[in-house]
């Protein structure tokens, strides 16, 4: 089967200095499957690559079949971070919604009565009609998200590619948006995003890309997220447990930690990393656990 997204051997960067470096990656119909790396590592650059916003120094980026040479995607929505929006803008639900359909329908000022329709059923689908004709500055950071996606999804796409969906929202929140995620890679949308949690990856996402300049590993956290993997892909020392089926990632504690400023320390004591290591893998297993 033709993978619906195929990079090869794409190098990219800006005025010289290299962003990407012999990238080489596809995604397959139906696939879920998550960016990851420290910020500079070339995240947002291949996503333009792949929405043929940015076009390669060398090698190839195709959708569908068709190589894209710096032009946009057809069948691709892109759902931007919500920090980037101008959430002053004067414009409601319904109209930011709608600005999805100016692909299909073109820049005819009236939508028409099927793009009406299509509107209703994508914000039932996230359970947002109720917000139609609020104003987006007016909305919680959830509904902000939920917006921006039905904005992609009303353009009906075979793919679709999200900037952090989960940055600038509470946990519950991103919880939420990643369960909707699921749900609509399930009703057949291939989906890619990038993300700085990694825990939330790991519990949620078949399938991971390290990114840092180049693709480190790919595959199913349970086989990339690895220390070796993501030490190189952070460039630091990162820890990785197992327990009761689920992977926990955290950066390695090292010097001084919250117990070495506590009033009343234990006398003639002074945890070493070792120490410091032990106590951190015990605290992050019961936070997770309850």
């Amino acid at each position: 089967m033709e993978p619906v997204v195929e990079v090869k051997n794409v190098s990219f960067g800006y005025s010289g200095a290299p962003v990407l470096e012999d990238i080489s990656l596809h995604l397959h119909r139906g696939q879920f499957a998550a960016l990851v790396g420290p910020s500079g590592a070339g995240k947002t650059s291949l996503l333009k690559l792949i929405l043929g916003t940015l076009r390669p120094n060398q090698g190839v980026v195709s959708v569908n079949g068709r190589s894209l040479d710096g032009r946009p995607a057809g069948q691709v929505a892109y759902v931007p971070q919500i920090e980037t929006v101008d959430w002053n803008f004067p414009v409601t639900v319904e109209q930011v919604v709608l600005m999805g359909r100016i692909r299909k329908s073109g820049l005819w000022p009236w939508p028409s009565a099927a793009d009406r329709r299509l509107m209703r059923e994508v914000l039932e689908r996230l359970e947002i009609a109720h917000l139609t004709t609020r104003h987006i500055r007016a909305l919680s950071g959830g509904q902000q998200q939920r917006v921006f996606l039905a904005r992609a999804l009303i353009a009906q796409p075979d793919l679709l590619v999200l900037d952090e969906p989960t940055s600038g929202v509470d946990m519950r929140t991103a919880e939420n948006v990643l369960h909707l995620l699921a749900e609509l890679n399930r009703q057949g949308i291939t989906i890619l995003m990038t993300t700085h949690d990694l825990n939330a990856a790991a519990a949620h996402l078949p399938w991971v890309i390290c990114l840092n300049r180049s693709v480190i590993a790919q595959g199913p956290p349970e086989e990339v997220f690895t220390e070796d993997s993501l030490n190189r892909t952070y460039h630091g020392e990162m820890m990785v447990i197992h327990h009761d089926g689920m992977i926990l990632v955290q950066q390695r504690p090292h010097g001084h930690t919250h117990r070495d400023i506590l009033p009343n320390p234990t006398p003639g004591h002074a945890p070493d990393a070792h120490d410091q290591t032990a106590l951190f893998q015990e605290e992050l297993v019961h936070a997770v656990a309850a």
